[in-house]
């Protein structure tokens, strides 16, 4: 018979190995076996290990010595389980985009709720129901644009023609890439590659006059163009940093 020392070390083995799989998800690209050690506040031996237990499972990991492992696309994981943080992050995020989202992200945020609350154990339930947590409304602000139908645009890799008025009340005609939709209490920010400035901009919402979305398409793939805004992100900080 298994000693309840043994099951209970065996638990703790398993949600590691969940962990480790979660791990790697989240990891851009290959994570070593340190960084995994640091995360999970186990020894490098455990860990080797553990992958290897998780590859003789036929978990797709793949191992590159001096560089760490990586997690082959396309691997499916059993039934999601939740802890109670998790489903309270989930909630407070649910909270945040039904107040600031715009009407279609704000159902999606419900029908989110609404399958946790299918998932969770009964008696974790009640931080859905009757969450600890609440998110403030604020003034929504008109806009000519909608944020599902720039969202549609960056899916689809159309260009969006807009007029638009600056602080100064300077009205310009700009045809637009655009690259990330950032919502923010006070409003809504377009990133976007923009064709009069020949460099990256970012747009208030609030301020585009008229709008189309074009049948045009970006010629240029969605993740070079992320990649060169965010190098151009990285550098304005840089040049910020060393001008305080």
């Amino acid at each position: 018979m298994v000693s309840a020392v043994c099951y209970a070390e065996a638990m703790r083995r398993g949600d590691r190995l969940f962990e480790i799989i979660q791990i790697m998800r989240r990891a851009r690209g290959p994570i070593s076996a340190d960084a995994m050690a640091d995360a999970l506040e186990v020894s490098k031996r455990t860990v080797y290990r553990d992958v290897a237990a998780l590859v003789a499972q036929r978990v797709p990991i793949r191992g590159e010595a001096g560089v760490g492992y990586v997690l082959e696309p396309g691997f499916d994981m059993p039934p999601l389980m939740l802890t109670a943080d998790e489903i309270e992050a989930a909630v407070l995020g649910a909270q945040w985009v039904c107040t600031r989202g715009e009407a279609t992200l704000a159902r999606a945020a419900e029908t989110l709720l609404a399958k946790i609350e299918a998932i969770a154990p009964a008696d974790l339930r009640p931080l859905i129901l009757e969450p600890s947590t609440s998110v403030a409304p604020i003034p929504t602000h008109g806009e000519v644009l909608s944020a599902s139908d720039i969202r549609a645009a960056i899916r689809r890799r159309q260009k969006i023609r807009v007029a638009y008025h600056d602080t100064h009340g300077t009205r310009t005609e700009r045809i637009l890439w655009p690259i990330v939709v950032g919502y923010r209490d006070a409003g809504r920010i377009l990133a976007a590659w923009c064709e009069l400035r020949q460099d990256f901009r970012y747009f208030r919402t609030d301020r585009i006059l008229a709008a189309d979305v074009l049948a045009e398409k970006i010629p240029e793939r969605s993740d070079r163009l992320r990649a060169r805004w965010r190098t151009a992100m990285e550098a304005e900080r840089r040049r910020y940093t060393l001008d305080k």
